[in-house]
Parts: C-alpha cells; sequence; structure tokens
C-alpha cells in the first residue's frame, strides 16, 4: 500500500486504488529566503471500501497531507515539488484549477474537522448548512433538499431530526455538533472521507459512538476513509491500514494488524508505549526519545508506582453537599433553573490525586471553577483549614487564592499573547507579595522554568513562540509562582500529542513528589486518570455516581453507568 524510501517503507501496492500519492513534498515559504519543508517524499494509496488511519504527533505532517488531497492549502505560500502526484479519477488533483478542485469537494471528496464549533456557522441552523452543500454539488432545493437533510441527520443518529434540523449548533452538545459535520460530509455521498483527528476533544462514551458511526458509514456506503489522528489506541478500533508519520516523512505502514501486532520502527512502538496503560503503572512515562535514544528500561527494570488513599490520610480539603444552579430567562418575567451541581460531597488528601472523571455536562468543569470562586456556589460548604471559603468575602478569600490555584485545559487561550513568559510568570508574584524584588521574582521565574524543563531564555520569549506542551508547562509554572497547595488540572493534557501528555503527567507527579501537592484531576480520558489518580470519583448529571481507590474503580466498578464509561476506553487493536 505504501512506498517510501527513507525508512525502507515498502508494501504490495493496490491494485485500483481510490487515491494514489506519489512523492509528495510540500514546503511553506517562511520569508524570501526560508523554506520550511513539511512533508517530504511521501507515497501512498487509498484503496477503496477501506479505512486508512495517518498517525503522528503534531507537526509530523498528517493534515497538511489530508488538505493538500482537498486542495485547501493556502496557495499564496505553500511550494508543491515537481513530481508530486496525488490521483483521483486519473487527473492529478495537484495540477487542478481551483474551480474544478471545488467541484470534487463535499461532492466526491469530503472532510470532518476537529473542532465543530469552528467549522460550523454559528448564525446558520444545521439544516441550512446541510442544504447549502445539497444546493451546490446536487442541485436540490426546497422540500428536496430539506427531505435530504433530515435523512442524513437522521442517519448520523441525531434524535429528532424534524425539529432539530431548525437548531442552531450552539443549541447542540459537542457530539451532536460532530455529527452534523458528519452529517454535511456524507450528504452527497462521497468517494473518499477525510476524517482530521475527529474525536480528540470527545468524552470517551462519544468517542466510541462516532468511531462506530464512522464504521457503519463507510461499510454502508462503501467509502474509503482516511482517518487522521495522534492517538493509535483510537486507530485500531477503526482502521484497516496504518500508516505513521514523523517530521513529514513516513517511518512505518501496513496493515492494522500488522502494525499493531509488531511494529518495526522505533518511533511506531514508542507511540504505543506513550499513552497510559490500564495494566500497568510505570514510575514514570516513557516518551518518544526514550525509545529512540535507546535508553529506555524493558520489563523488570520499570519500576510500579503505587496508588490509593488510606483512612487516615491527611484531609487538605473537605466538600460537603455543594450545589451549583445556573439560571436563564423564560418568558417575560420567569426563570429556569439548571443544575450543574447536585449535593457533591468529598476529601482531597494531602499529597494525593482525586480524579474527577464523567461525560459532558457532568458537572466535572463546574465543581472545579465553584472551588476557586470562578462560580459562586449556590449551597454547600468546603472546609480548608477549619474555613469555609465558599462562605468567606472576596478579601478574605485572596490569600486562599495563593493556595488553591487552576490550570485550564487550553494553553492557547489561557495565557496573555501580549506578555512575554517573564510577565505571565512575575504579575502573579507581584499581586500577591511574592519576592522581596523584581530581581527576586525574576530569579524565582528561572527557577520555575528550570523545575517545568524549559530554558531560562523561554522567559524572553512570547506565548505564540511556543508548541501546545511547552505553553502547558508554563501555565504549570504560572501556578507554581504561588506556591500552591491544591492544583486543579481541568482537562489539562487531554488535546496533547501522547509523548507531549507523557511529559506533562511525569512532571505533574514530580511536582507533587516534591512540594507534597494535591490535584483535583479532571478528565474524560480515563486511561490517564486510571495512571495519575490515587481516587476517582465518577459524575453524572451533577451527581457523584461512586467513589473509590483508582485500581479498585477500574476494576470491580460497582454502578452501570461507571461499567459503560471503562467498556468505551479505546483498547487499541485487539487481533
Amino acid at each position: 500500500m505504501v512506498t517510501s524510501t527513507r525508512h525502507d517503507v515498502a508494501l504490495p501496492q493496490v491494485d485500483d486504488p481510490l487515491v494514489r500519492v506519489r512523492h509528495l513534498s510540500i514546503g511553506f515559504r517562511l520569508d524570501r529566503d526560508a523554506v520550511f519543508d513539511a512533508v517530504k517524499d511521501v507515497s501512498f494509496d487509498i484503496p477503496r471500501n477501506a479505512t486508512v488511519a495517518l498517525v503522528g504527533e503534531s507537526g509530523s505532517g498528517k493534515s497538511v497531507t489530508s488538505l493538500a488531497i482537498l486542495g485547501l492549502l493556502p496557495p499564496e505560500n505553500t511550494l508543491v515539488a515537481p513530481g508530486s502526484e496525488i490521483l483521483y479519477a486519473g487527473r492529478d488533483l495537484t495540477k487542478l484549477a481551483r474551480h474544478e478542485l471545488a467541484k470534487l469537494r463535499g461532492a466526491d471528496i469530503s472532510m470532518i474537522f476537529q473542532e465543530p464549533m469552528t467549522s460550523l456557522n454559528p448564525v446558520f441552523t444545521v439544516g441550512f448548512q446541510i442544504e447549502e452543500v445539497l444546493k451546490l454539488h446536487r442541485d436540490m432545493t426546497g422540500r428536496g433538499a430539506r427531505q435530504r437533510a433530515i435523512e442524513v441527520l437522521a442517519e448520523v443518529g441525531i434524535p429528532e431530526p424534524e425539529r432539530r434540523i431548525d437548531y442552531f449548533p450552539s443549541q447542540m452538545s459537542g457530539g451532536q455538533q460532530q455529527r452534523v459535520m458528519i452529517a454535511m460530509a456524507i450528504a452527497c455521498e462521497p468517494k473518499l472521507l477525510i476524517a482530521d483527528e475527529p474525536t480528540t476533544a470527545l468524552d470517551v462514551t462519544i468517542q466510541k459512538q462516532i468511531l462506530e458511526l464512522i464504521g457503519a458509514l463507510q461499510k454502508k456506503h462503501a467509502m474509503s476513509v482516511l482517518f487522521i489522528t495522534h492517538d493509535l489506541a483510537v486507530v485500531g478500533e477503526i482502521a484497516d491500514h496504518v500508516i505513521v508519520m514523523r517530521n513529514g516523512e513516513i517511518r512505518e505502514a501496513g496493515a492494522a494488524a500488522a502494525v499493531f501486532g509488531s511494529p518495526r520502527d522505533a518511533y511506531t512502538q514508542a507511540l504505543l508505549r506513550c499513552r497510559p496503560s490500564l495494566d500497568r503503572r510505570p514510575e514514570r512515562l516513557p516518551v518518544i526519545d526514550d525509545f529512540l535514544s535507546g535508553t529506555m528500561p524493558v520489563g523488570s527494570g520499570i519500576a510500579e508506582r503505587r496508588r490509593g488513599v488510606n483512612p487516615d490520610d491527611p484531609v487538605v480539603l473537605s466538600v460537603r453537599n455543594l450545589s451549583k444552579s445556573f439560571y436563564s430567562r423564560q418568558g417575560l418575567f420567569g426563570r429556569r433553573e439548571f443544575q450543574a451541581v447536585r449535593n457533591v460531597s468529598f476529601d482531597l488528601r494531602r499529597g494525593k490525586t482525586l480524579g474527577l472523571v464523567g461525560e459532558s455536562g457532568s458537572g466535572k468543569t463546574t465543581v472545579g471553577m465553584t472551588l476557586m470562586r470562578l462560580h459562586e456556589a449556590t449551597s454547600g460548604e468546603a472546609l480548608f483549614d477549619g474555613n469555609d471559603i465558599l462562605a468567606l468575602t472576596p478579601k478574605a478569600f485572596m490569600p486562599y487564592k495563593r493556595r488553591i490555584q487552576i490550570v485550564f485545559q487550553n494553553p492557547y487561550a489561557s495565557l496573555n499573547p501580549r506578555f512575554i513568559v517573564g510577565q505571565i510568570l512575575t504579575e502573579p508574584m507581584d499581586i500577591h507579595g511574592i519576592g522581596a524584588s523584581a530581581q527576586e521574582r525574576t530569579e524565582l521565574a528561572f527557577d520555575l522554568l528550570a523545575k517545568v524543563g524549559l530554558p531560562e531564555a523561554s522567559f524572553y520569549k512570547y506565548p505564540h513562540e511556543f508548541s501546545g506542551g511547552q505553553r502547558q508547562r508554563i501555565a504549570i509554572a504560572r501556578c507554581l509562582t504561588l506556591k500552591p497547595e491544591i492544583l486543579i488540572c481541568d482537562e489539562s493534557v487531554s488535546a496533547l500529542d501522547v509523548s507531549v501528555q507523557a511529559q506533562v503527567l511525569n512532571l505533574l507527579q514530580d511536582l507533587q513528589q516534591e512540594f507534597g501537592l494535591s490535584y483535583i484531576f479532571i478528565s474524560h480520558d480515563l486511561a490517564v486518570v486510571k495512571y495519575i489518580a490515587d481516587e476517582v470519583m465518577v459524575m453524572n448529571q451533577g451527581e457523584i455516581v461512586e467513589i473509590a481507590n483508582s485500581d479498585e474503580i477500574y476494576r470491580h466498578p460497582r454502578e452501570a453507568y461507571t461499567q459503560r464509561l471503562l467498556a468505551s476506553i479505546p483498547k487499541g487493536w485487539q487481533g
């Protein structure tokens, strides 16, 4: 299926592939003299009626390759090397005029993007957006287009499609928005569906539903699917063939069974083993460089990390009957109450990690935001050093802001783009009177950068000059400037590549051991929670379903809801 001399990847050719990519090389012009090579001499086939997974970390070139197939790369600074070919139906897509490519997009080749809220137009109903595709490529209008839109919404599992066709994207959940994106993509029954990280930010149950939906649609419509992801565990649920990319090159390729059963390339082995396992809890998670440098210990050389809480472990935060409601206007004078959190009680123990899991809308993030006083609690108490921090005046709560900090999910949005990293780190110290002088605060910032694995030169750079994993390290360093006792991690590793995720998890554990930090670790990724948490609390619709030591809850889940969550964890290829 794939040919590439660069890493001795050689597989049987497909006799009659739907798409044939040959010697594709793509560069981006940075300025008049500099070009960044994003894709380097890549060749592969996409067979008919099959799913091909393109796997690799951020910057590997997988999304650039897929966008090149659709002709969506910016023409003003994109350089496609001579000899590059993307052959579809006897035509080279790299040489087609823009109006010819426009006819193919949405009709023959469709794409599902990673983030539906940025891909769906918020001012138009979902029905209008699906009908627009049908009008453009099928010349369907009026009742015919509306009826077809209802049919595809039903096909992708949207309940009550006759009513929800008139919903705006904001009226639907994240999983439903992704289903709408899939409905738009399959409305014209394309021959190739490109799915670019379609499940990365979704809960495990929704992720499983989307994977099953894409698989079912692929078989029903005899489509070919190009599935792009950084997570090999997800790939094992859906792919027939796997292509592993790194730094714009193909490292390994083959049938999914072969790649998962006996990966040949060290990079593929690293991707498979960097993700936390449900079976073991190593002292440190391996990262890509461990494998490529040959320093990764094997077998008994990997120590196990002990997890769990005991009744005599000291309690640092005691939450009792925490509730939070939000209100919206109903009619002229009425209001509607939505109870996001209901009577939640738990203890957080010193130096331990409480994992908080559940689907979107379960109330996990609301619990964290309410404890930070970013939302005001409706009722309940949170005792910290004998004081109910939820009842304190803003002035009285000020000292506690130093002691409870939060790491948000998106480091791209939570760091001020106008500040250099030094300002981001020293501003909290200045506000809370930490350090006797600006020089002392600068030295403290240098020390914190070193602790999170960043050089001193980072102090003088802006957030946009860093990768996602590095930005998350900066966000953690910012929290540490105030020397907190409790750190709330709100989906803080969910959008990171598996190797970067492993680095951040290792960092959090190192900091916990050094400073005795207590973590509330909020996540929808149950494998990550299993690895890092001492105790796990499962939430559903604002209430606690069950709470127990992490090993116990994964081995013997009592409640049906917890059992369903655990059954949805991607297991990878099972043979």
